[in-house]
């Protein structure tokens, strides 16, 4: 438990007012936050301290492999667990605020979406970047920050919770996904191919697991490259699924309910003595 203590304090107030504003929101503001959404909340927060805490301690140790696995739950995973936490009422008034929305309509569409976050992706895992990354800390939150922003931006065509902002159809969204293993690819593939060690801060030290700089980079790349792809996958096959039971529950044919003939009741006449 040694992370807790190495904690950076900006993770920390970070988490902490994310917390506090989540729960401010949904228990002083008037907004619907159902079960669902307080499920997804506390695996947001889960998922966000297990990766800034032990797997930022490992990637500190100069594991690049814990480092791949952060960027990734920073790209691919927190980003999609907080559109599905907050329900469309509290995001509403933020989002489509004066001065938000105008950045809002601009960047949550599908292909700038895409290139920003593609951008942000090649752009940090360039090695100069990279390595002055692990060097400086403060550039090292930053790009972090970058990551879960533009992570945001690019899964709002596919988890918008708001229709002002509305997500894809169900074919654009597969093939939305699909295109997203284009960047991923492109920065995965040359670093696990690669003949050497592509970022030198591996080199200035032990790694844990006993693992070799060249190793851990290998197995790193194939974090990315085939974990990540697999990951795109099942997202794939979820978005079809979707896809597939709205389309069944559309083409369900009506059939009429048969007619039933009406009774009538016939009432008979007695006889004078008898009502008598």
């Amino acid at each position: 438990m040694k992370w807790i203590s190495d904690i950076h304090p900006s993770v920390a107030i970070g988490i902490t007012l994310l917390v506090a504003m989540y729960l401010g929101a949904a228990i002083l503001g008037k907004h619907r936050v159902n079960p669902r959404h307080w499920f997804w909340f506390v695996v947001t927060v889960a998922v966000t301290v297990f990766t800034l805490g032990p797997v930022d301690e490992w990637a500190e140790q100069r594991c690049f492999t814990m480092h791949m696995l952060q960027h990734f739950n920073q790209s691919f995973v927190i980003p999609p667990l907080m559109l599905l936490a907050v329900p469309a009422s509290m995001l509403r008034p933020w989002v489509l605020s004066k001065w938000v929305r105008p950045f809002a309509e601009v960047f949550t569409r599908p292909v700038i979406a895409f290139l920003t976050f593609t951008a942000v992706f090649v752009v940090a895992h360039n090695p100069p970047i990279f390595n002055l990354m692990c060097r400086d800390e403060n550039v090292h939150i930053a790009i972090h920050l970058a990551f879960m922003v533009s992570g945001v931006i690019m899964w709002w065509p596919i988890l918008s919770p708001l229709p002002e902002l509305p997500r894809l159809s169900y074919p654009l969204q597969i093939f939305y996904v699909f295109l997203l293993m284009i960047p991923m690819t492109a920065v995965a593939a040359p670093i696990t191919l690669a003949y050497s060690v592509v970022y030198p801060w591996y080199l200035e030290g032990p790694h844990p697991f006993g693992l070799r700089a060249m190793e851990d980079q290998i197995l790193g790349g194939l974090l990315m490259w085939i974990g990540q792809g697999t990951y795109l996958m099942c997202v794939f096959t979820v978005i079809f699924y979707q896809w597939s039971r709205r389309e069944d529950e559309s083409d369900t044919p009506y059939v009429e309910e048969p007619s039933r003939p009406r009774l009538r009741v016939i009432a008979r006449r007695l006889p004078g003595r008898l009502r008598a």
